[in-house]
């Protein structure tokens, strides 16, 4: 590619869409925004429910798969990635949740200034367009619609209703003054359709002249000048190609592929380079390490009443119901996606009965589905499923290379269940669920625990059930963790240490898991960076190169 770019941004996902699209708010800024995926062009995008299809298409999804892990028993644990504009935030489960204001406090706490939840909180609510309108907490005029679910469910208010019976308050807005409780999630949908990043941020910007958005164009390494990264080799329809920056390249591919770019560009732990014959240019031991995610355990449900969405995907007539619902009103189960309900609760107690933690560490997703895997066919009886996980869990994991080929992808490893702590934690949520299972609220609704079914009760069998059927939840981070200590590979600003021209922008930088889904958080860290970016080409921040503005294009002078 002839022509020179201020920024370049690997990965068109929840956080590069974000970026490029708030980085080419002024003209006179020029980006380049390279996506290994097509268009989000297949209508099971676009469609909430669509994200049974998505799940295992491999056009639009990297279909990565862990090592085996032996605290799984040695299972390889399925791991879904987007591969489209819009990047996982095309194939997600749509929920919108935060996390907690502790999650973001700690960070700060940790060393990284500006990223606690007061100074994190404008960034919400910067991108967030609720259908309730503006908020202290909330943000009604931002790009990225949020909606309610719409119609009540009577199967997600009796959940509602058998949480209080067990001391978990109803809560109506998780992300607001405090996240415990139970209740209807938000979604991020708009008029019954996905809003994804490509859709928010994306198509608006595409008629920018000043953005430039190649798909089907995968990164395979960073090109430098000493030790400046000034640009980018990529491959795109079978041909290399290259494309320079006079600032900065911005790695957005996530948690997976921002670590692994970096290790295949020689930014990484030394003895893992020279295994592979890549040059050092920078030895950060903690690139790929400290990967955290969400393990999800599925409990299983058999309804007494034909209301479940499985009932209606189970028939021709339950099938073309729901699509004339979603036709004529945009409404109904194709509107909502998955998972409707959930509930944050504290779930591991002490030997008195007393909560451990002093915050939620348990998640719920309930769904008014049931299948033996997400984006599986449905059972063939009307059912529902009680999914929790555990919010922070202690154990970590780690990206690899695998090769020095870029197009292979690397090892991955998520240790799930290696501390106690995990494993009592996770052991007390499905204990949970089957108190709210079993309360007189949800009793009426229950015709049985199909798995692991009432022959699984003590915590040797279910932690066995847990390691068996326990599955990703879509949430790693923390692989270009955020900080100051040996192990942190980006600063406070997201610059990549020992290296200039280099940031990272995506959840490969958090340095501790937040509580709850990974979305929100993401396009936070990206309109929280494009602002950064914008302080140091301004010369008002912290920066370590300032800019300016030549009337056409952003140059960098010392």
């Amino acid at each position: 590619m002839s022509e020179e770019f201020d920024f370049i941004i690997v990965g068109a996902g929840s956080a590069g869409a974000t970026l490029a699209a708030r980085l080419t708010e002024n003209p006179n800024t020029r980006v380049l925004l390279l996506e290994a995926g097509p268009p989000d062009k297949s209508m099971w995008i676009h469609l909430p429910i669509g994200y049974g299809k998505t799940m295992w298409d491999s056009r639009v999804n990297w279909r990565f798969e862990t090592e085996p892990d032996p605290g799984m028993n040695n299972r390889r644990i399925y791991w879904p990635r987007g591969k489209t504009l819009g990047g996982s935030s095309s194939i997600n489960g749509l929920i919108y949740i935060r996390g907690q204001r502790e999650d973001y406090d700690l960070w700060s706490a940790l060393g990284n200034e500006g990223w606690s939840f007061d100074e994190v909180l404008p960034y919400f609510r910067k991108s967030e367009g609720n259908q309730r309108g503006a908020s202290m907490y909330h943000g009604g005029e931002g790009p990225l619609k949020i909606s309610d679910v719409g119609k009540k469910h009577e199967l997600i208010e009796a959940f509602i209703a058998g949480a209080e019976q067990t001391g978990v308050p109803r809560n109506d807005d998780f992300n607001g003054a405090t996240q415990e409780g139970a209740g209807y999630y938000q979604l991020t949908t708009d008029r019954g359709r996905r809003c994804s990043t490509a859709r928010a941020f994306l198509t608006p910007a595409r008629n920018r002249p000043n953005l430039c958005v190649e798909t089907e164009a995968q990164a395979t390494g960073l090109i430098y000048e000493g030790r400046r990264v000034v640009g980018v080799n990529y491959m795109q329809a079978g041909v290399r190609r290259s494309a320079r920056c006079r600032a900065e390249v911005l790695l957005a591919a996530g948690a997976i592929q921002s670590p692994q770019l970096l290790q295949l560009s020689g930014i990484g732990p030394k003895d893992l380079l020279a295994k592979f014959g890549i040059p050092v240019v920078q030895d950060l031991k903690g690139v790929g390490e400290n990967l955290q995610d969400h393990l999800q355990v599925r409990l299983y449900y058999e309804c007494t009443k034909p209301i479940t969405t499985n009932d209606e995907l189970n028939s021709w007539i339950g099938k073309a119901k729901i699509g004339l619902q979603w036709l004529l009103y945009r409404s109904g189960p194709l509107a909502v996606g998955i998972n409707q309900g959930g509930c944050f609760m504290r779930a591991l107690k002490d030997e008195h009965g007393r909560p451990v933690a002093a915050t939620p560490d348990i998640q719920f997703h309930v769904s008014t589905l049931s299948a033996d895997m997400a984006g599986g066919k449905v059972h063939p009886f009307s059912g529902f499923t009680l999914s929790i996980c555990q919010l922070r869990p202690e154990s970590k994991g780690y990206v690899r290379i695998s090769s020095p080929d870029p197009l292979a992808a690397p090892e991955m490893q998520g240790y799930y269940l290696a501390t106690e702590l995990d494993q009592r934690t996770t052991i007390a949520g499905v204990r949970a669920a089957r108190e709210i299972a079993n309360s007189a609220a949800m009793r009426p609704y229950v015709k049985r625990e199909f798995k692991p079914g009432p022959e699984t009760n003590s915590d040797e069998e279910l932690l066995e059930f847990c390691r068996n059927h326990g599955a990703t939840i879509f949430h790693p981070i923390g692989t270009a963790k955020m900080g100051t200590d040996d192990m942190s590979v980006v600063d406070s600003r997201l610059r990549v240490h020992g290296v200039q021209g280099l940031r990272v922008v995506d959840c490969s930088v958090m340095p501790t898991l937040v509580s709850g889904n990974t979305n929100a958080p993401a396009i936070m860290v990206a309109e929280k960076a494009a602002d950064i970016i914008r302080e140091d080409y301004s010369g008002k921040g912290t920066g370590r190169s300032r800019s300016i503005n030549t009337g056409k294009t952003m140059e960098i002078v010392s």
